[in-house]
């Protein structure tokens, strides 16, 4: 793996393995590539030391998107002096978040605090939002921002020496094992603008690909190829279920049942099964797909 490229576990849940935030030290500090949520700082914090590494040393977050598992705790970092760098969309959302944050409440209810802690707004000056291909030049180190929508539309996935960080468009996998879920919340969802981030990103050069969720492989191609497979699968599907025009709750029921279908056909237990579900839950993915075929494939 990179020697310049350190994965921290953000303890989600109390749990291994679902969220990463990555770190790449330079010449004066530290960068991190998303940054979790805030409930889950205090695991960042510990990690950071474990390294030698104190939260005002981190002087650069990159987020991939703004949802909250990737960037629920900008605005902490931004009050230590983190510059935050974000999708020229997402900017807005992250120093004034209440669109944000009433969204996430319809989703969460009761759970937000529990999940996700508190979203700070971020300070204006401290956001540098890219624009796509532009190069981020800290401390020695470069990084370059490919815009890869279809997860979202402000998304973006990070190159830096031979690594891609692709936060959710290159899906998630976890537990190490052979199959990659497309993660498809709401609201933007769009399956040909993935598929078309996807090519981007296997015609790129680079060697390693590590989404948030979870973890560095080695496989690039086939990781990508697993990936198309399961959302191949999955417009098929969609297709035969929308046949029966299912209530949302059905639809739901359906799309985790088939979810653990394609899980258990790669050969992975239940408690496997189970570990997707902590990194990308299907009710919140059965309603993106549900809303993407009413906004653009019903007849």
């Amino acid at each position: 793996m990179n020697p310049n490229v350190l994965t921290l576990d953000a303890q989600f849940q109390n749990k291994q393995g679902i969220i990463a935030v990555y770190a790449i030290p330079h010449a004066s500090g530290i960068i991190l590539v998303d940054c979790g949520p805030s409930s889950t700082l205090s695991a960042i914090r510990a990690a950071l030391a474990a390294r030698g590494f104190a939260p005002q040393q981190v002087t650069d977050v990159l987020l991939t998107h703004i949802h909250l598992d990737h960037a629920g705790a900008a605005g902490w970092w931004a009050q230590q002096g983190a510059r935050i760098h974000v999708h020229p969309v997402g900017a807005p959302h992250l120093a004034n978040p209440e669109k944000l944050l009433a969204s996430a409440q319809r989703i969460y209810g009761d759970d937000m605090e529990r999940l996700w802690g508190a979203f700070l707004p971020v300070p204006p000056e401290r956001l540098l939002p890219h624009q796509d291909n532009e190069v981020i030049a800290i401390g020695g180190r470069n990084l370059t921002a490919w815009n890869t929508p279809g997860h979202a539309e402000h998304h973006f996935a990070y190159c830096f020496e031979d690594v891609c960080f692709s936060g959710d468009v290159g899906g998630v996998r976890v537990g190490g094992l052979n199959h990659v879920r497309p993660p498809t919340p709401p609201p933007e969802l769009d399956l040909e603008k993935w598929r078309a981030s996807i090519q981007r990103l296997r015609d790129a050069k680079f060697r390693f690909i590590a989404p948030t969720h979870f973890g560095m492989y080695d496989d690039k191609d086939a990781h990508l190829d697993m990936l198309v497979r399961t959302l191949d699968k999955l417009e098929a599907w969609l297709v035969r279920e929308m046949e029966h025009a299912p209530t949302q709750e059905q639809f739901r029921a359906d799309f985790a049942a088939l979810l653990e279908q394609l899980s258990r056909a790669e050969g992975y237990t239940r408690a496997q099964v189970a570990a997707y579900g902590d990194a990308a839950g299907s009710d919140m993915s059965a309603d993106g797909v549900y809303r993407y075929w009413k906004k653009f494939r019903a007849p």
